[in-house]
């Protein structure tokens, strides 16, 4: 324990039942000594268990006085629950960082045997709130729980099957020990226990080894979790491993800080991620990133969600967490940019019944009321759901334009037995909203006019339909060696019945500008993907492997058709939104898609030491892409193949610091033929990093330091040797470098903070179209971003809390021509809060100080950010 003083509460559970009468005779032992592999202590005694509606109260002292008396009163956090077989039955360790006094109440209610531990509350390292039950209890007990029960009181509860367990308590160096002993530990001591499979939730460590003859048991974490302060994360190996271990930087944005936030767009919540920056929106229809420099690859659940399956802006409503890995990252999820991933990991069902009803409403007609439902749905929770729902209508700061849109994602589990699990997810998403390309770029400056100023046809209307479907199964062998097998279904179309008129944004110098003349178009887009991956655990003497074997497979389909008609035109100065929709009009577009992707990997987690680890990983990918063009007869067709390694080490020279480093390479299908008919080979993308990790305050408050240098080959641009300027070569190179930083955590008890900031530098270093040198487009020089929050915790205002941050950009080219640029700025949020029992109250203030910024770009306009607006949300849970 150290100088961390840490305390230990156990409480150890036997496996049968004494009748009522022996029960009520039963006494503590006095004397005992209980050995640990660190210590032997002496047993305090219990005093005689009392039957129902009588109570007993035990002070439990810490080990260090001066440590209490440091504590203030202030609620102790219990951060971690684990449980162990031994041969008397099974310990269930809730520990705290801390040494403090904790105050021990029994009683016992028909079968149950109830503790309540007062001045503590159950929440990770991270800070997330949680409750422990044992989905697979021992003979002769129905169920183990503990769970926070109101702001500083633990439930510990033993449900017997026929019977009120008796109680022994025990008193070493770790803390205090609850023994619940029955008939059949004393008859049948050297029974052998059966060996329970380990199944640990996410956010949860890996249960410490127990001692000779102890043996592990199946754990579920349920609840809402919350906290700012990630433990662990799966994008980054596909397997549950702390941050500490991956050799690679990656961030997590858990779901209280999207609450704190007010978050209703993932692109409110990723700005807390250093390196990441919005790139545009398509026309105010979705959102594109960069990371580091390069366009960003969003996946869903382990899933690509790019412009196949999302044509809009994705809702938070079932967004559990976000978890952003930086740098090349083909080696786990096949075809991408050298960027890495946003991963959006989504809610799912709870083991106890959760309800919560909320409603927001905001400035310019801002409503959204969501409910996020969850529980068993069978007395013996096999069976589990979650829904989530949200609708939401607003106006808003741009003129004539106003949104609507509908989301629903049900969840069904299924645990068909002890060692398999069957999920079923799906969501919906309908969204109407008009096209808004934003302000144009005259004279290679953004075009000074209010930021309100719609330049479109007010009748124009996108309508948006997505779905999407997974059907996931886990299935564990042994403890060693588990599946998962995912199978994902998309559709989505986006449709316009009427003539879209938008702006092109041509050069005018009495501001006049063209606006594209589009008729009715028609999207379609299907995706069908299938994820297997054999995790298996072994040991060669004192290394200690996690080998991974992956195969996915994917087929895309895509249907493009449109026509155009003669262009518009419109004054930016002083509008008039009458426009023609006389001819003629001609096809503009007739196309279909089908791509086919395989990919098979292997990934070796190899800890040489218990302070040194490596990661070992490759994967081979095919591609075959065909598209139909019916207005020209003619069908393209692209093969290519990449293979994809990575390499990563984790040094820790003490328990709070990881040293790191890694090499990993990405590759990016191209499209088309050089002049000679040569197919176009994939971009290539390779990078290295190097960083620290350091968790501090006892695990609560952890940060990431991390240098990176990030190069992209094969890129094309023009063909010197091509006096028609038609045909393109593969020589273009580009470059990233950079510094980022990223903290997150609790400081003190009710005060957390997340942040970042980074330093990039990406440029083109080798090209025949534009100058090298030229930095790559939507990507400022400088990034950062602090957010905190603090909550009281005891007094008149527990409950109250209250917030702020800053998110700030230095100025970015709109363009890689470097035509013009986007300018700078700091922008200031804050947010009161109160929670009391079910009840949340929350009010937050985006823009405070009414800055006028922009954010991203579309060809030669750019996107309006939106002024200062209020957002007030109120939930109840019950």
């Amino acid at each position: 324990m150290g100088d961390s003083f840490k305390l230990t509460l156990i409480a150890s559970i036997v496996w049968v039942m004494i009748a009522p009468t022996v029960w009520a005779q039963e006494k503590s032992p006095l004397n005992k000594v209980r050995s640990t592999e660190q210590t032997q202590s002496k047993i305090r005694e219990l005093s005689e268990i009392e039957l129902p509606n009588t109570s007993a109260q035990y002070l439990v002292q810490s080990s260090t006085p001066s440590n209490q008396e440091n504590l203030g009163g202030k609620v102790i956090p219990i951060t971690s629950v684990k449980a162990n077989l031994t041969a008397k039955g099974v310990e269930v360790i809730l520990e705290t960082p801390v040494g403090t006094q904790l105050q021990v109440t029994n009683r016992s209610a028909g079968s149950n045997f109830i503790v309540d531990v007062s001045g503590g509350q159950l929440r990770l390292p991270s800070g997330e709130a949680f409750t422990f039950r044992s989905s697979k209890p021992p003979a002769g007990i129905t169920e183990i729980t503990a769970q926070n029960i109101d702001a500083n009181t633990v439930r510990v509860t033993v449900v017997g099957v026929a019977a009120l367990p008796t109680v022994e308590l025990y008193d070493d160096d770790a803390g205090l020990v609850f023994a619940v002993a029955t008939t059949a530990t004393a008859t049948s001591p050297q029974q052998p226990t059966q060996q329970p499979q380990t199944q640990l939730p996410e956010n949860q460590t890996q249960p410490t080894q127990p001692s000779a003859g102890d043996q592990p048991i199946e754990l579920v974490v349920t609840g809402e979790q919350d906290g700012y302060n990630a433990s662990d994360a799966s994008t980054a190996t596909k397997t549950d491993t702390p941050l500490r271990d991956i050799p690679q930087s990656i961030q997590v944005i858990p779901r209280e800080v999207i609450q704190d936030q007010g978050a209703v767009r993932l692109t409110e919540a990723v700005r807390n991620v250093s390196g990441v920056s919005l790139a545009g929106t398509s026309g105010d229809r979705g959102e594109d990133y960069t990371i580091r420099g390069f366009f960003a690859n969003v996946y869903k659940n382990g899933f690509l969600d790019d412009y196949y399956s999302d044509r809009a802006f994705r809702d938070s409503a079932n967004i559990e967490r976000i978890e952003v890995l930086k740098g090349p990252a083909s080696v786990l999820f096949g075809r991408l940019e050298p960027s890495g991933i946003i991963n959006l990991v989504t809610k799912k069902p709870l083991a106890d019944p959760y309800y919560n009803l909320s409603f927001t409403a905001g400035s310019y007609s801002f409503y959204r009321p969501t409910l996020d439902f969850s529980g068993p749905l069978t007395e013996d929770g096999k069976l589990g759901y979650r829904l989530n729902v949200a609708y939401e209508n607003s106006g808003s700061f741009r003129d004539f334009v106003n949104k609507e849109r509908f989301f629903i994602a049900p969840v069904l589990s299924w645990k068909i037995g002890d060692k398999t699990n069957l999920t079923l997810e799906g969501e919906y998403l309908h969204t109407e909203n008009p096209l808004d390309r934003g302000l144009p770029v005259i004279d290679n400056k953004i075009a000074d006019i209010p930021i309100s100023r719609y330049l479109s046809d007010p009748r124009n209307q996108v309508v948006v339909d997505e779905s999407k479907t997974y059907l996931t199964l886990n299935h564990d062998f042994n403890q060693n060696l588990s599946l998962r097998s995912a199978f994902r279904v998309t559709t989505a179309s986006e449709t316009n019945n009427r003539f879209v008129i938008q702006p092109i944004f041509a050069t005018s110098n009495n501001g006049t500008i063209d606006l594209y003349n589009s008729g009715p178009f028609n999207q379609y887009y299907e995706t069908y993907f299938l994820q297997n991956d054999l995790t298996g655990k072994f040991n060669t003497g004192s290394v200690k492997h996690t080998l991974l074997f992956g195969v996915e497979v994917g087929r895309l389909y895509q249907r493009d058709q449109g026509v155009t008609g003669p262009d518009q035109l419109i004054n930016i100065f002083n509008p008039v939104y009458n426009f023609s929709y006389d001819g003629p009009y001609q096809t503009l577009q007739n196309t279909t898609n089908n791509t086919n992707t395989f990919g098979i990997y292997l990934q070796d987690q190899i800890a040489v030491f218990d302070n040194l680890k490596l990661l070992v990983g490759g994967r081979f990918d095919t591609y075959h892409s065909e598209t139909q063009d019916f207005l020209n007869a003619s069908t393209t067709v692209t093969d290519s193949d990449a293979f994809s390694p990575r390499v990563g080490v984790v040094y820790q020279p003490t328990k709070e610091i990881s040293l790191f480093a890694n090499y990993s390479r990405s590759f990016n299908p191209v499209n088309g033929t050089d002049k000679n008919g040569d197919a176009f080979v994939p971009e290539r993308g390779t990078g290295y990093e190097v960083g620290i990790k350091g968790d501090f305050l006892n695990n609560r408050l952890s940060s990431t330091l991390a240098f990176y240098t990030v190069t992209k080959t094969n890129v094309t641009t023009a063909d010197p040797s091509d006096p028609t300027g038609i045909f393109s070569i593969q020589v273009g190179e580009q470059r990233a470098r950079g510094i980022e930083f990223d903290i997150a955590g609790e400081i003190l008890p009710g005060w957390k903070v997340i942040g970042s900031y980074a330093y990039s530098d990406p440029e083109i270093t080798q090209d025949n179209t534009y100058p090298v040198g030229n930095t790559l487009a939507n990507t400022p020089r400088h990034t950062g971003s602090l957010w905190t929050t603090y909550t009281f915790q005891t007094g008149a205002l527990e409950g109250f809390g209250f917030g702020g941050g800053i998110f700030a950009n230095s100025e970015a080219y709109g363009d890689i021509d470097n035509s013009y640029t986007i300018p700078g700025f700091v922008r200031t949020d804050a947010a009161l809060f109160y929670k009391k029992d079910r009840l949340r109250a929350s009010i937050n203030f985006k823009n405070l100080f009414d800055v006028t910024y922009f954010e991203g770009t579309f060809l030669r306009a750019a996107n309006p950010a939106a002024p200062f607006t209020v957002q007030g949300t109120i939930s109840w849970e019950f």
